[in-house]
Formats: structure tokens, C-alpha cells, sequence
């Protein structure tokens, strides 16, 4: 007697359609469509988690930049005159900083001002 996938093929059905809860029509509804979406879903889901590190970074960036143009001075030559200081803060710290307590990173401008 022939195997048939009856179980295996309603367990797998089963666990597609309920990672597709929350996409629009068919495509939380029918199995191929779900089936095609989760595939992409995932897809952009991996690409994102890897472009969401960019993104933060870069807007890390702007703000120390910022914060350093009001000081007179340029991101780059404060950046290094951190490293050559041996001042070991990343830049979500010195972004959150420039944003949040202005007279924390004013201090850490004027402990590396002599390397700038």
C-alpha cells in the first residue's frame, strides 16, 4: 500500500497559514499565496535585521556630527581625536549623548580637544 501525505501535508499546510496571520487576503487564506509571501516575508525579514545595523549607525553619525558642528569642529577629526585619546565610547553612546545630555559630551569634547 502507497504512502500518502495526508498528516504531513495538513501539518505543514497548518504551520504556513499560521506564520501568514496578518497578511491581506489570499495571502493569509491560500496556501500557495501564503506559502509565496512567507518566502519573500522572510526574505525581507533577514535583509531588514541586516539594513536596520546601517541605518542606526549612519544616523549615529549624524547626530555626533551635528553636536560637533556646534562646537566648531568636524566629525572625522573628533572621531580620531577620540581614538588617539584612548576614549573607548562607541557611537550609539556619544549619539545618545549629543541628543539627550549635551554637558556629558561637551566634557568628552574638551578631553580630546588637545588631539583635535
Amino acid at each position: 500500500m502507497r504512502v500518502k501525505t495526508g498528516v504531513v501535508r495538513r501539518r505543514r499546510h497548518k504551520k504556513v497559514l499560521k506564520l501568514a496571520r496578518g497578511f491581506y487576503s489570499g495571502r493569509r487564506k491560500h496556501f500557495r499565496k501564503a506559502k509565496e509571501q512567507l518566502e519573500r516575508s522572510m526574505y525581507y525579514a533577514f535583509r531588514d535585521r541586516k539594513q536596520k545595523k546601517r541605518e542606526f549607525r549612519s544616523l549615529w553619525v549624524v547626530r555626533i556630527n551635528a553636536a560637533c558642528r556646534m562646537h566648531n569642529t568636524s566629525y572625522s577629526r573628533f572621531m580620531h581625536a577620540l581614538k588617539v585619546a584612548g576614549v573607548e565610547l562607541d557611537r550609539k553612546v556619544l549619539a545618545d549623548m549629543a541628543m539627550n545630555d549635551m554637558q556629558a559630551f561637551e566634557s568628552v569634547l574638551e578631553s580630546v580637544k588637545e588631539h583635535l
